[in-house]
């Protein structure tokens, strides 16, 4: 039986796009949970290296994107408070 890494190849994929744009977060969001939810599903069907990859990135990509997120609200919200 052959197994199918289609998924797990794109989990791998996605998670590096959205580690390299993570400074954009409106792309590199979607990409990290696609990411996720193609890996959670590539294990199951084969490719678990790449698969575990894939998971690792994301999470790493969505902790990324939300500290980007609030760190550029803290920034706004101190702005707004010199004046």
């Amino acid at each position: 039986m052959e197994e199918k890494k289609g998924l797990s190849i794109a989990s791998m994929v996605l998670g590096i796009v959205s580690i390299v744009l993570f400074c954009i977060w409106y792309i590199s969001l979607p990409c990290a949970i696609l990411a996720i939810i193609f890996a959670v599903i590539g294990m199951k069907n084969g490719g678990k290296g790449m698969a575990i990859a894939g998971l690792v990135l994301g999470i790493i990509a969505v902790a990324l994107d939300g500290l980007a997120i609030l760190g550029i609200a803290s920034f706004m919200s101190s702005i707004n408070s010199l004046y």
